[in-house]
């Protein structure tokens, strides 16, 4: 929690009191307390900005913000009726605390919506066991009523492994792979960045690869990874086969925590392919043993569909299942008893607008109301928590950023728009799609390997900070600066500069009256993986500010645990507080925030193997 100081007035009272007192005169002498630290000092600022922290420490509407959009309005999956609440929801507040042109702009088409409508899993013979299970977005109904039936263990890890299952799984629920290496953790769950995290990354050269949160690969051993060159066959093959459920083990998350996101789609066989359902293509496709002659001829190239797209085929319904249950159940099968599940899922597809919408308000500027500085975060959110920190945090950060400017009645010179993206999980689509009609589109080509259906995304380039060869939009001389939040629920300690050195200066005055909560850290690093990069890909300066993980990583990102009991009030505030200082620093200088110098794009071959 936040330390205030204690009030200058207080403190030289305390200070008269103790020097003239005739009673602390005659007290004996106390022994020294022992030392502790000093809340920091709140730096000098201007008066804008302390009306700024006032009005964001002290009276926050931050949390209640984030907990309709998670308690109340739940799961934000795009194109789902929830989403459309959130953004409707959302756009009504923006106009009641004063904002204008509050309004969802269309982007699209997306596809169609999904929505969970009934669920349960367990395990009903041999004995009871209640599973921590969650289902794979898109995935189909079972029907009105639950399916009880056999349990499989399938393990496939190469291409003779096939036949071992043929003919044996046509209704089956399957447990589907290995059971997973769960290693009792000895590291903090939650942490904060370190001194030397943030030194790091001040340090930072701007050339060794994007910064961004990560997880450890979970495909750690050659085994694993061979079998994963097997997943389109293996999915073909149930399809095949009947296999009536698929249940397959989380491989992030431990103690009950699971993590999963959308159903795979692979596209069933091709029937001129030279396979035959007696020999699966990637039987067909391994070297003879020695002495038989010729290879097979290779595998046909499977890409995976995107579940959401109307015309994506029939799938199995697959459910990811937390790892130490499925494990229990891999052992189980092994020892030989005989399982049976019940499976209640019940879902709905949504097709009646295909349409997606992203969230947009504006306060108006003063005398140079015809440029624009932007602030955002993405407001969709996988479907097995309520997205708390991927992303109704952000969310809610903008939101109250922008109340703080509103109910403080400052003037920006700059108009201020703030955005709530959709379709940010699916591939930053919301924010590709805003950046491209208002200010512009890379004119390069896109990288070889272009979605499935043949769609091809401007935004697919390799040098995601490079800004050549643009199709620019009058709008694109008209932003100053776009300001993005999407890396957890944890507090603000900076902002990277996705390598535009010439923001730095600015940038360190801007944080100075935030020291003493913690902000001070600028990196030169490109990070990834959220809504800035669409603006960033075109020449536009577009950042994100650099958090505290917290949990990000062992709970919350993607998982069933991304819930509002997750979030730190204290760290929204603060964030709240710099995202409105940033927004309004950047509206009221005279000039625009400086732009990288435009660089050539290029487009390098892609690896051996590569796909999207």
């Amino acid at each position: 929690m936040l330390r205030p100081s204690l009030p200058r007035e207080l403190a030289s009272l305390l200070a008269v009191i103790t020097i003239v007192s005739p009673l602390a005169a005659q007290a004996p002498a106390a022994a020294p307390a022992p030392a502790s630290p000093a809340a920091p000092a709140v730096p000098p600022a201007p008066e804008h900005i302390k009306r700024i922290r006032d009005e964001g420490l002290n009276r926050s509407e931050v949390m209640a913000t984030l907990s309709h959009l998670t308690d109340i309005v739940g799961p934000r999956l795009t194109g789902s009726p929830e989403l459309r609440r959130a953004s409707e929801w959302a756009r009504d507040r923006f106009t009641t605390w004063g904002l204008k042109n509050a309004a969802l702009e269309p982007w699209g088409p997306f596809g169609r919506g999904w929505s969970l409508r009934r669920f349960s899993a367990q395990i009903v013979a041999p004995q009871a066991i209640p599973l921590i299970a969650y289902p794979k977005a898109w995935s189909p109904s079972l029907g009105a009523r639950a399916l009880e039936a056999e349990v499989v263990h399938v393990d496939i890890k190469k291409p003779e492994d096939f036949e071992r299952y043929r003919g044996k799984l046509r209704g089956a629920i399957v447990l589907d792979g290995a059971a997973i290496d769960v290693k009792v953790g000895f590291e903090p769950l939650a942490r904060r960045r370190t001194e030397a995290d943030l030194l790091a990354l001040a340090n930072h050269d701007g050339v060794a690869g994007t910064t961004r949160p990560t997880t450890a690969s979970p495909l750690a051993n050659p085994e694993q990874r061979a079998a994963l060159t097997l997943t389109p066959q293996r999915y073909q093959f149930f399809t095949e086969e009947g296999v009536a459920v698929l249940l397959q083990p989380s491989r992030l998350g431990e103690s009950g925590t699971l993590f999963t996101a959308a159903a795979t789609v692979y596209p069933p066989r091709d029937p001129n392919a030279k396979t035959t359902k007696a020999e699966p293509a990637a039987e067909k496709s391994a070297p003879k043993k020695k002495g038989s002659g010729k290879s097979g001829p290779p595998a046909p190239t499977v890409r995976t569909a995107q579940a959401w797209k109307t015309d994506a085929p029939p799938i199995i319904p697959q459910v990811t299942v937390a790892a130490e249950h499925y494990n229990r159940l891999a052992r189980m099968a092994a020892a030989g008893e005989k399982l049976r599940a019940a499976i209640e899922l019940q879902t709905d597809y949504h097709t009646a607008d295909l349409m997606a919408a992203n969230v947009v308000a504006e306060i108006p500027g003063t005398d140079l109301a015809d440029e624009i500085v932007m602030l955002g975060a993405h407001l969709d959110s996988w479907q097995s928590g309520t997205g708390a920190t991927d992303n109704a945090a952000g969310s809610a950060v903008v939101m109250e950023a922008v109340r703080i400017l509103r109910a403080l009645d400052l003037k920006p010179r700059r108009t201020v728009r703030a955005a709530l993206w959709t379709g940010e999980e699916q591939g930053l689509l919301g924010s590709k799609a805003y950046v491209a009609a208002h200010f512009g589109e890379p004119k390069t080509a896109p990288t070889p390997n272009t979605p499935a259906s043949g769609e091809a995304d401007p935004f697919a380039v390799t040098r995601p900070a490079a800004a050549g060869d643009v199709i620019k939009k009058p709008a694109h001389e008209k932003l100053s600066a776009y300001f993005n939040l999407d890396n957890g629920g944890g507090k603000i300690r900076g902002i990277y500069l996705q390598n535009n050195e010439a923001a730095r200066p600015i940038f360190r005055e801007w944080l100075k009256p935030f020291k003493d909560l913690g902000a001070e850290t600028i990196s030169l690093a490109n990070t990834g993986g959220t809504d800035h990069l669409p603006f960033d890909q075109i020449g536009l300066p577009g950042f994100q500010f650099i958090q505290d993980t917290i949990e990000y990583n062992s709970r919350t990102h993607h998982g069933n645990m991304d819930v509002y009991d997750r979030v730190i009030a204290d760290d929204l505030k603060q964030a709240a507080v710099i995202m409105a200082a940033f927004v309004y620093e950047a509206a009221m200088r005279d000039e625009k925030l400086p732009r990288k110098p435009a660089r050539p794009q290029t487009t390098p071959a892609p690896a051996a193997g590569a796909s999207r």
